[in-house]
């Protein structure tokens, strides 16, 4: 039997030619992480398209796989996650915000947004932020999907064993390598040559296989080049989530290193 593909995706919830979703191909040969090709997709339902396809792969994926305990329970919401999901599929974006807003105006500043478990471990933004960055929007485009596509989600979701979708976070990667350093942004006026720099220093660390996951990535020089030019780091970011993809395949099934306890409402961030 053949080796899963790995892939790292950079999602965007409102894809288009100037910001696609980005997938990043791989395998893992020994230690090392190669990564083969870049794809990019510019419409929610080319991804829907690949997602479903027939394939055998292990896949990272930037957006939150769920939303805060805490808030499902305070708006009454399902608290099996499935019908979480598709409750919160057949929303608008704009009865999102409001709801959300609504939840936010009532707590006291500093604790406005609630938190899944493991985000304060792993630096994430809490799943129901609609603005800078918009993981909530991620969520309600992306998940629907990777259901329809019967994919498999370690610990939420019994689905197609091939095609293992699971939750992976770039910046958690980046800032064991760099620190709090800013090595992207969409702003062609903030590309500055600080991240610049700051880009060429995390993916030498990741050559060196600099982490505590213990994994090399393997680039070509022209590969290297294009993701270091790549300065809304969208390429670069599936690269990180591509290695922790590698992580959890070397975890294996069933549980892809995830921890053997965690809430299966709210999911978990690999390698948290």
């Amino acid at each position: 039997m053949s080796e899963p593909v790995l892939v790292g995706c950079d999602f965007s919830s409102s894809p288009t030619r100037r910001k696609a979703i980005v997938l990043a191909f791989g395998g893992l040969v020994g230690g090392r992480v190669v990564l083969s090709r870049l794809e990019r997709i510019e419409s929610l339902e080319a991804f829907g398209r690949w997602l479903a396809q027939p394939g055998s792969w292990i896949g990272g994926f930037d957006f939150p796989f769920g939303l805060p305990r805490e808030l499902v329970e305070h708006l009454d919401w399902p608290v099996q996650w499935r019908e979480c999901i598709e409750h919160y599929a057949g929303l608008s974006r704009q009865e999102i915000r409001t709801t959300f807003a609504a939840f936010c105006a009532a707590r006291p500043v500093g604790g406005k947004f609630a938190h899944r478990a493991f985000d304060k471990r792993a630096g994430s933004s809490p799943s129901m932020k609609w603005v800078n960055p918009p993981v909530a929007y991620m969520l309600h485009a992306a998940l629907p999907l990777l259901l329809a596509a019967n994919v498999h989600m370690p610990g939420l979701h019994e689905g197609d064993p091939s095609r293992v979708a699971l939750e992976a976070y770039p910046g958690l990667l980046a800032r064991e390598l760099i620190g709090n350093r800013s090595y992207k942004n969409d702003d062609r006026a903030k590309q500055t040559p600080e991240r610049l720099i700051a880009r060429k220093d995390l993916l030498h660390a990741l050559e060196l296989g600099a982490t505590r996951l213990a994994l090399r990535l393997k680039l070509t020089n022209a590969q290297r080049d294009m993701l270091i030019e790549d300065a809304s780091g969208d390429s670069l970011d599936a690269v990180l989530c591509l290695v922790q993809a590698a992580w959890a395949a070397r975890h294996g099934a069933p549980r892809y290193g995830l921890p053997e306890a965690f809430d299966p409402l709210e999911g978990w961030i690999l390698s948290a």
